[in-house]
C-alpha cells in the first residue's frame, strides 16, 4: 500500500483574529510555528518517506510545509507550489471577523456561505490584480469567489494529474494545504455526498494519513494526534 499525508496549515493571524482570508495572504502566528512543530514530530514518529511534497502559493502553507519538512528530516524532497491548491475564495467577506458577519446577515446565511458545498460568497466587484506570485498562469484563474464546489473544480484535476499518478507508482506523498482545499479533496477521496460534507472539520495541523490500494482506494485512515 502507498501513504497520502494531508496536512492543513498551522494557526494562521486570520484564524487568530477569526477573520476570513481566503487567497489573502495571513502569516502563521506564533502558535501556528508552534503546531506546526508539533505535527512535524508526530509525522516524524511514523517513519514514512515521501517522494514530493504538494502545497498552495499561500505563505501560511508554504511556512507550514517547511517548518514538518525540517522536523521530518526530509526538507530535500521536491516541494511542489500550485494555485490549484489555495484555499477557497471568500469574495466580499475576505478580511471580515467571521463573528460580525453572523450579526449582520445571520448565522443561517453564514453557516451556508462557510460550509455548504455549493453556495458562493459575496462576490468581489472584480477579480484582484495579477500578483507576481500567479504569472506564470492566466488571469482567468483569478476567482471573485468561490464555493467549495467550485473549488473542488481547481482541486481535484490537481490530484488525478499530479498527485494520484505519483502514487499509483508507489510514491508516498505529502500534501501541506488549507482546511476547504483539504475538505474538497477529502469528499472526493472518501465519496461523501454534496449534504454531508458540511459536518466535515479539518483541524489546523493534525495530519490525516491514509493507506491506499492499487487502485487507490482507502484501506485505512488515522489522524495524529497527541
Amino acid at each position: 500500500m502507498v501513504k497520502l499525508v494531508i496536512i492543513r496549515h498551522g494557526q494562521s493571524l486570520a484564524n487568530q483574529l477569526n477573520e476570513y482570508t481566503g487567497w489573502t495572504d495571513s502569516p502563521l502566528t506564533a502558535q501556528g510555528r508552534k503546531e506546526a512543530v508539533k505535527a512535524g514530530k508526530l509525522l516524524a514518529s511514523t517513519q514514512i518517506k515521501f517522494f514530493q511534497l504538494h502545497t498552495s502559493m499561500l505563505s501560511r502553507a508554504i511556512e507550514t510545509s517547511y517548518i514538518i519538512l525540517d522536523q521530518i528530516d526530509q526538507n530535500w524532497i521536491p516541494i511542489k507550489k500550485t494555485w490549484r491548491l489555495n484555499e477557497r475564495h471568500y469574495g466580499a467577506l475576505r478580511g471580515l471577523n467571521k463573528d460580525k458577519t453572523r450579526e449582520i446577515y445571520g448565522k443561517k446565511q453564514v453557516a451556508l456561505w462557510r460550509r455548504s458545498y455549493s453556495t458562493v460568497p459575496p462576490l468581489l466587484s472584480q477579480p484582484d490584480n495579477h500578483q507576481r506570485r500567479y504569472q506564470n498562469w492566466p488571469e482567468t484563474i483569478l476567482p471573485r469567489a468561490e464555493s467549495l464546489k467550485m473549488a473542488s473544480k481547481r482541486i481535484i484535476p490537481y490530484w488525478q494529474d499530479r498527485i494520484a499518478p505519483e502514487l499509483l507508482h508507489g510514491k508516498n506523498q505529502l500534501i501541506v494545504a488549507h482546511g476547504s482545499t483539504l475538505r474538497a479533496l477529502i469528499k472526493y477521496l472518501e465519496n461523501i455526498d454534496d449534504r454531508s460534507i458540511d459536518g466535515v472539520e479539518v483541524e489546523n495541523a493534525v495530519p490525516i494519513i491514509y493507506d491506499l490500494d492499487n487502485r487507490l482506494q482507502i484501506r485505512h485512515k488515522l489522524e495524529l494526534s497527541s
